[in-house]
Order: C-alpha cells, then sequence, then structure tokens
C-alpha cells in the first residue's frame, strides 16, 4: 500500500559483522541477494526478507556515508515522488533508478535533512507482510526532526500520511503518531537538543526487552537510553551498534 514503510536497510562498515551482531540480537538470518552484479545481504525471518545490508563502499564513503538505518516508503510513481521531493523543499541524494524486476527507488531527504528511500516493488507476487508484532520485523518508525510540525506537513503532503494520536511528552514538546490508510506505523517530533541531526529511527520487534538488552551488550553494542516502558504497555530500548548505526528494540514484555 503506498505511504507504507515495507522495507529496511543497513549501510555498514563491516558487513560480517554486522550480520552476526543483528542475528544474535534480532534473530535475523543473513543471506546473499543471489543478484548478480550486486553485492546486497538479505535479512531473513523464517524463509521471508525482511531487510537488506549493504556493505560501504569507498566511493559511498568519499560522499559522507556512514552506518546506519534507511527506510524504504512505498509509492506508486518514483519518479513523480522525486519531483515532488523537490517542489516540497526536500532534496534528492540518489536520482530514481532500478534494479531490474526488483524495485525501482530514489533516495530523498526532507527539508530539514532527514534521509529516506521512496520506491516501488517491482517482484511479480510478492508475499504479504508478516503479521504486526512478529520478532525480526520492523514495529515502529519514528522521525526526529528539527521541527515536528513543520516535517509532519511535508510528509503529509508528500505520502497523504495522517495524524493520528498526539502524546504530550511535556517539556520534550508532543509526539505525533501517523498513519498510512490505518493503524499508526510511526511518529514524530521535535528532536531533543542533544540530538545533532534530525533522522528517521527504526524499532526492531524482539520478545523480550531485557533479553535483547543483554545481547546487546553482549555483541559490542551500546545502550543509549531504556530500556523503558511507553505508552500502550510495550518496552523498548535505543541503541548503537559496533559499527556506529543507531537502532532500536521494541517488545511486548521486559
Amino acid at each position: 500500500m503506498a505511504g507504507q514503510f515495507f522495507w529496511h536497510e543497513l549501510i555498514t562498515s563491516d558487513a560480517k559483522a554486522a550480520a552476526k551482531f543483528y542475528g544474535d540480537v534480532v534473530g535475523w538470518v543473513a543471506k546473499d541477494s543471489g543478484v548478480p552484479g550486486h553485492e546486497y545481504t538479505l535479512f531473513h525471518v523464517g524463509d521471508r526478507a525482511v531487510g537488506g545490508m549493504l556493505a560501504i563502499t569507498p566511493d559511498m564513503a568519499s560522499h559522507g556515508a556512514r552506518p546506519g538505518w534507511l527506510g524504504y516508503i512505498s509509492v506508486d510513481d518514483v519518479d513523480g515522488t522525486a519531483a515532488k521531493i523537490r517542489e516540497l523543499g526536500g532534496a534528492i541524494h540518489i536520482a530514481p533508478m532500478e534494479v531490474p524486476n526488483v524495485i525501482r527507488f530514489t533516495m530523498g531527504a526532507d527539508p530539514q535533512g532527514a534521509v529516506f528511500y521512496a520506491a516501488k516493488g517491482l517482484v511479480a507476487n510478492a508475499p504479504a507482510p508478516l503479521p504486526i508484532g512478529t520478532p525480526g520485523t520492523v514495529g515502529w518508525n519514528e522521525l526526529m526532526a528539527s521541527d515536528g510540525q513543520t516535517a509532519f506537513v511535508f510528509y503529509e503532503k508528500l505520502f497523504g500520511w495522517t495524524k493520528d494520536q498526539a502524546i504530550d511528552m511535556g517539556p520534550m514538546g508532543t509526539y505525533q503518531l501517523f498513519a498510512a490508510g490505518g493503524p499508526a506505523i510511526g511518529a514524530m517530533m521535535t528532536k531533543p537538543a542533544a540530538i545533532p541531526v534530525p533522522f528517521w529511527g527504526y524499532y526492531f520487534n524482539v520478545p523480550s526487552i531485557d533479553a535483547g538488552t543483554e545481547k546487546i551488550k553482549a555483541g559490542g553494542g551500546r545502550i543509549l537510553n531504556g530500556p523503558m516502558e511507553v505508552p500502550g504497555g510495550q518496552w523498548v530500548v535505543q541503541a548503537m551498534d559496533p559499527q556506529g548505526a543507531a537502532f532500536n528494540l521494541v517488545a511486548p514484555k521486559r
């Protein structure tokens, strides 16, 4: 469905180490994509690919690429979306391009600098998404913006997102949930001053937050915040992997 996050991708400085780390922490099985001439790793939950990984090349590093997670948002017209990103004051970092029979995509940034992909899958008879909450899938998409209110206007115009519940976070401001034709799929807010730049962050579903936290530590990752309980009764922890990519875990219990 257009406007939904449908893929999440890690770019990293050490793909082999990252595959082991996330395999231990999230439970993914890493497999080569098998696309000729395209070195790309798929993260699997059972027999289903739920995300991917790409090693940072010297050329990518020379253009400022650093370890991090990126989200792919489904659109019906990639080229039209790229034009609209520019029209709304955003930027295009990768012009529309295609992996034949797999995906057409563009990498854009909102006017405040947060990066995302807009893409259209080209795989015939692609399977339906796994049930919400399945361990190993992404449970939440979160934007820390320079200004949450103006950021929402951009994404509303670009993807048709609508406001869901707004949570008063006191001095931290408003945590605005958003939806894309169904239940809320994420939220955005004005970032704390301690966060240097706007960015999209993602929460991976795991069975237990305490167990996940211990696996992060054991694998050489770093805990940034939590574990803590959030509205709705779930538990989250915010962390950084050994290569420096920020990520989060979410679980129904401690």
